[in-house]
């Protein structure tokens, strides 16, 4: 059966009793339409609420919520096994369905996105030739991944140019951000003769948007943030820079910048990796 994402917004301090209480009430009405409801997220700070539930079709999950107990998604978007697993994990769920880390902490769903980007390299054949310009895509290649490894995050794909990756900690994708600028300074250093530079860059948001797009907008301004980095540089989203608080990790304000597909302007940071 197809795999659905619902998102309830404006849910405010729901006790463990009442948490219990509303899933109960979902796995006692889910047989009659032929769904299972498997787990939940719970954000509360931002009030949201995710469900991952297995349906013949929407309208069945929505009518299984409306009869347990009333509170209907603001909106539902069919998903993919390997996405789910991809960004929201594989932690499994508490006796009452929310879903806990292993380290006992509760999901809130919240990820964070970092995107590199080869500078210069739509040109890349033309000034320095296939072979190099190979050779410097399957170097940025490396070194990514092996940071990715070892900052515990995951690449989601590959974008031609670049990697675009996701990570449950921000202060995790920051680090990994600086490390992978170290190694590149490192690697050009010992090879003078390959000009191997990227630009990245990094937001934090929750996985489902308005749009019904997975993981959308905070996809999108990653993206936009990491178009407005130098060479050499790491973008943060003021997100990425509240979230990584009392960490050793030096932000530099660069002030409000436009960025396409966005109405207003947005507040980003220079992340110092030297």
């Amino acid at each position: 059966m197809p795999l659905y994402m619902d998102l309830h917004r404006g849910v405010q301090g729901l006790t463990k009793d009442e948490m219990r209480q509303v899933h109960q009430a979902d796995l006692d009405v889910q047989d009659k339409y032929g769904v299972k409801y498997h787990k939940f997220w719970v954000n509360e700070e931002s009030g949201t609420i995710f469900c991952l539930v297995e349906g013949p079709n929407k309208a069945a999950c929505i009518a299984t919520h409306g009869e347990a107990h009333g509170h209907l998604a603001c909106e539902i978007i069919e998903v993919q096994p390997t996405d789910v697993a991809l960004f929201m994990g594989n932690a499994e769920a508490n006796e009452i369905g929310r879903v806990i880390h292993t380290d006992g902490h509760y999901d809130s769903s919240v990820r964070t996105f970092l995107f590199t980007d080869i500078v210069g390299s739509t040109d890349l054949t033309q000034t320095v030739g296939d072979d190099k310009a190979i050779t410097i895509l399957r170097k940025h290649n490396e070194i990514v991944r092996v940071n990715l490894i070892a900052h515990e995050g995951k690449e989601v794909k590959h974008t031609g140019d670049g990697i675009m990756a996701c990570f449950f900690s921000a202060s995790k994708a920051v680090q990994c951000a600086k490390e992978i600028q170290k190694t590149l300074k490192n690697f050009r250093a010992s090879n003078p003769d390959i000009p191997l530079y990227i630009r990245i860059g990094l937001n934090t948001g929750e996985p489902v948007t308005e749009g019904g797009d997975f993981f959308g907008a905070a996809v999108q301004l990653a993206a936009r943030i990491c178009s407005k980095a130098a060479s050499n540089q790491v973008l943060a989203s003021s997100v990425v820079k509240d979230l990584c608080m009392g960490k050793d990790i030096v932000f530099n304000e660069l002030g409000h910048t436009d960025l396409k597909g966005f109405n207003s302007p947005v507040l980003v940071f220079d992340v110092r990796w030297e």
